[in-house]
């Protein structure tokens, strides 16, 4: 999914020039029209590795999970963020398990980093 989960009600234009930004209404209508529980999304940063969004029903409320959940699997994504990265493990019952790693220490990597042209500006 391009566009980004927001703690909106709706839809709105993204800040970043992008697609759009999405709330939790959208995303209970797309799940209910698609017969899903979950949308598993990447493409936005999220310091955790992982980030569940809205909360809504009593079983996501009493699991801490939500309709919605970022797995991101670039631990300190551009060699200056900080972040942990994660992989999503789902079995054949649905049970999900998130793998959290970090980054390669530096004297570690077989190669070092390159000098890239700076991502945010």
């Amino acid at each position: 999914v391009w566009s980004d989960p927001e703690d909106i009600e709706s839809w709105v234009v993204s800040p970043r020039g992008a697609g759009w930004l999405f709330g939790e209404r959208p995303t209970q209508h797309f799940n209910r029209l698609n017969g899903l529980d979950l949308i598993a999304r990447a493409h936005q940063l999220v310091q955790e590795g992982y980030k569940y969004m809205f909360t809504d029903s009593h079983k996501h409320q009493e699991d801490k999970t939500g309709l919605l959940v970022t797995v991101w699997s670039a631990p300190n994504y551009c060699y200056r963020c900080g972040n942990v990265a994660s992989i999503l493990d789902v079995d054949e019952q649905g049970n999900r398990e998130f793998l959290i790693f970090k980054e390669v220490a530096a004297s570690a990597a077989a190669v070092p980093p390159r000098q890239l042209v700076p991502y945010f500006l």
